[in-house]
């Protein structure tokens, strides 16, 4: 039996007028924690290419455009050209994407409410939110902790509609023989993100993913982020399919937990690099409800 999800009523734990959520977690000591467990120095990106035909969530847009052949020039004695290029899409909500604590709110009753109590009506505002914007969130340098399902369970990838419990997420992290601490970015892999470019029917029809039960116990452990080789970390169909995306709702608007999604994580798994440095600062888009990006581990 699901619990019901509701907007968080209280203030945050880090008071009223928070707007940073679990980013507050990525204190010094988890940076110089992160630091110590930089051996190799290898470096895995761990973003998605962003191009042309790339699997979109509903109606998103993607489109880069290079304007004129050369776009400007010749300038100079030295006959300089030069290429610049138009983007139109949803900048943070498509490709590998950050969800920042505007993105997700509640309804309730006649208002909706975000992390922290924040009212949409309050601060939804046509070129940018004015609370929870994406640029105050700061820069992640952090634990990153990859729990690898598909890995654990056997299988190349885990079946559209599969619930990650939290005895797959534990047996996991037991069979690698890494723990999970406050402040540390989450990275599930289900092995989904295989399909990205060469299915990409079968990649947005749905996903593995977890259920309220990992949610729960993710938020138990205090965690910054949590990341994910699909477009939408939980999954779809969801365990009660009246319910849309209740797990955005857990983490985001009751407990300021991030999320980061569409992650590349197939050399990760085949290195079997559990445990790192994880990198990722948010584009600083004011108001901006999300962010591209590529974040990186470093082994």
């Amino acid at each position: 039996m699901l619990v019901p999800v509701y907007a968080q009523q209280s203030t945050s734990e880090w008071g009223p007028e928070d707007e940073r959520g679990a980013a507050n977690r990525l204190t010094p000591a988890k940076v110089m924690e992160a630091n110590k467990l930089i051996k190799t120095g290898k470096v895995y990106q761990l973003g998605k290419v962003y191009e042309h035909g790339i699997p979109l969530f509903g109606s998103r847009h993607y489109s880069l455009t290079i304007v004129g052949g050369p776009s400007g020039g010749p300038l100079g004695d030295n006959q300089l050209v030069w290429h610049d290029e138009m983007f139109s899409g949803e900048i943070g909500q498509i490709g590998t994407q950050f969800d920042g604590l505007g993105h997700i709110g509640t309804r309730v009753g006649n208002e909706d409410v975000y992390y922290n109590g924040f009212k949409g009506a309050d601060f939804s505002k046509p070129y940018g939110l004015e609370k929870l914007g994406v640029e105050k969130v700061g820069a992640f340098f952090t634990r990153g902790v990859l729990i690898d399902v598909a890995g654990y369970k056997g299988v190349e990838r885990l079946e559209v509609g599969y619930v990650i419990t939290v005895a797959d997420t534990e047996g996991a992290l037991k069979k690698q023989n890494v723990s999970v601490g406050e402040g540390d970015v989450v990275i599930f892999r289900t092995g989904h993100g295989t399909l990205w470019m060469k299915d990409n029917e079968t990649f947005n029809k749905g996903q593995p993913g977890i259920g309220m039960a990992v949610g729960q116990w993710l938020v138990d452990q205090k965690i910054a982020m949590v990341a994910g080789d699909t477009w939408g970390l939980e999954v779809v169909p969801g365990e009660d399919e009246s319910l849309a995306f209740p797990v955005h709702q857990l983490l985001i608007v009751q407990h300021g937990i991030y999320i980061l999604e569409n992650l590349d994580l197939e050399e990760l798994a085949k290195d079997q690099a559990y445990e790192f440095a994880f990198i990722f600062s948010p584009l600083r888009l004011k108001g901006g409800t999300g962010s591209p990006g590529n974040p990186i581990a470093v082994k």
